[in-house]
């Protein structure tokens, strides 16, 4: 099956279902979520269409803080459950399903003469506690080290804007970083692709029920209604306006961006307590594109849900008031280059803090019979997609295979059949880092002037991923590609430089 999703498949797949083709499922968004549910639901053998209002990875998972955890934030709060859970989908992650995606992150914590020993001790143990869930979730040593104390020296070359004065060490552990987030919503996507699901975006969904729902494509306009065995809604934070029976309470996670040379260009992660919390940190981790993601605030967001959520000045101020506590040199809001926040899809338990709800996901069959999954998290979307479509196969006695997902390579893992078709040797780091084995393919395939050439003069993505996008991942406009397939947008600047050389690959298409 092809792994080329285009403008072209796109209208051929829409006319299909609207002149009637049998679907056992639809699922409804374009995040990690859904696409998790389209891979497991078309790997089992059932015919699946996956519909997205906008583009994939459009919300919320692509506003994370390109963390796969190992649930060690839910074991401080007694969620043994959630905690074991996260560090077994991690190890997956990185053994197996997308080991060119998520690699071990340093992250260090300072320890400086304002930290107690209470506060230290607290600290290390949870350290201690994830390298248990590590053992016990089977993941090697050789793929996540173990933590440890480092002396003050360490600390500095790791994270070289730490503060120096009263810097007696630091404590090192280690967890999973996706090279983004985005990008693992579009291999989750075209690895479903592969295995016959049809990925449909720009595609809104009304009128649900539990066998059928109202299509509408947002580019021409027109509507049709298709029938299936089984509706899933994995819209997040929109999933009740699929299904109004839902109660969510979203809440707000915001990350600041910034030029890695104001941190010193560090090679682990700065991370620090927040003042009178017992599990929760600030993180200012090294990215893709030199940049330097700080994240994360938890904050409640009530009211209508926007398409793009903005941070508030409150949180970019504690943001920067925190990190400031480790650092030898204060960062000012000039320092920001770029700033995102995203909105969680929390299940509204009717009390307490945001940050205090549970992660847990919950599946409901709607008095509708739309079959619903809300909450959760983006490191367990493949044990939540399994969870899904264990339900669905039951309650609508589908006729499907089991769950293959657990040893499932997607796109551009060396295992998968449609990645390694030409050797990486020479190509540049920041391309394999992005498409792992399918680098290759991204070069040869090109048709382009120039394809090695960045698209602007300091940004490591080159033209031919440009033009890989639009004739490979589905982007249909100049948003899909800088904003989504690539990153470029989050920093308005840089954004501006290489909007042109986006439309340039779009028209080519058209």
């Amino acid at each position: 099956m092809s792994i080329a999703l285009n403008a072209a498949r796109r209208s051929a797949e829409l006319a299909a279902l609207a002149d009637g083709e049998r679907l056992d499922m639809v699922v409804i968004g374009g995040g990690i979520t859904g696409t998790g549910i389209a891979l497991d639901a078309a790997s089992r053998g059932l015919q699946v269409a996956l519909v997205e209002k906008h583009d994939l990875a459009f919300g919320t998972s692509r506003w994370s803080s390109k963390l796969v955890h190992g649930g060690l934030r839910y074991l401080a709060s007694g969620d043994v459950t959630i905690a074991r859970r996260s560090a077994v989908e991690r190890g997956i992650l990185m053994t197996r399903n997308a080991p060119h995606l998520v690699r071990a992150m340093p992250q260090v914590v300072p320890l400086l003469s304002s930290m107690g020993r209470g506060q230290r001790a607290l600290i290390r143990s949870g350290f201690l506690a994830g390298d248990v869930l590590r053992v016990l979730a089977g993941t090697p040593a050789s793929v996540l080290p173990r933590s440890r104390r480092i002396p003050a020296q360490h600390v500095i070359d790791m994270t070289p804007a730490v503060r120096r004065d009263g810097l007696e060490g630091g404590l090192l552990a280690y967890d999973g970083q996706l090279i983004d987030d985005a990008r693992l919503v579009v291999a989750v996507a075209r690895t479903a692709a592969q295995h016959g699901a049809r990925i449909l975006t720009y595609v809104a969904a009304s009128e649900a029920t539990g066998t059928s729902v109202r299509l509408t494509d947002q580019r021409s306009g027109e509507s049709f209604d298709v029938s299936a065995c089984a509706v899933i809604n994995a819209a997040g934070v929109w999933a009740d306006s699929i299904d109004p029976s839902l109660k969510l309470r979203p809440s707000r996670g915001t990350h600041l961006v910034f030029d890695a040379a104001i941190f010193s260009n560090p090679v682990a992660a700065l991370t620090v307590p927040i003042p009178g919390e017992v599990n929760r940190f600030v993180f200012a981790m090294p990215e893709q594109l030199g940049r330097v993601y700080l994240g994360l605030t938890d904050e409640d967001a009530p009211g209508p849900v926007p398409d793009v959520p903005e941070p508030t000045s409150a949180e970019i101020t504690f943001l920067l008031e925190t990190v400031n506590t480790a650092l030898g040199t204060a960062l000012a809001p000039d320092h920001v280059i770029g700033a995102y926040a995203g909105l969680r899809p929390l299940i509204d338990t009717g009390e307490g803090r945001t940050a205090d709800i549970s992660r847990q996901h919950a599946v409901i069959e709607s008095p509708s019979g739309v079959i619903s999954v809300i909450g959760g998290k983006l490191t367990e979307y493949r044990h939540m997609a399994q969870d899904v479509v264990d339900r669905a196969v039951a309650l609508r006695h589908l006729d499907a295979g089991e769950c293959r997902t657990r040893n499932l390579p997607l796109i551009g893992a060396p295992a998968n059949p449609g990645s390694a078709v030409w050797p990486t040797t020479g190509l540049p780091a920041s391309l394999i880092a992005r498409y792992g084995a399918e680098a290759a393919n991204v070069v040869a395939t090109s048709t382009c002037d120039r394809p090695t050439d960045p698209v602007a003069e300091g940004i490591d993505v080159i033209r031919a991923e440009f033009e890989y996008a639009v004739t490979h991942e589905c982007a249909l406009d100049a948003d899909d590609i800088l904003d989504r397939r690539t990153r470029i947008g989050l920093v308005p600047a840089d954004r501006e430089r290489a909007a042109a050389v986006a439309e340039e690959f779009l028209a080519r298409q058209r």
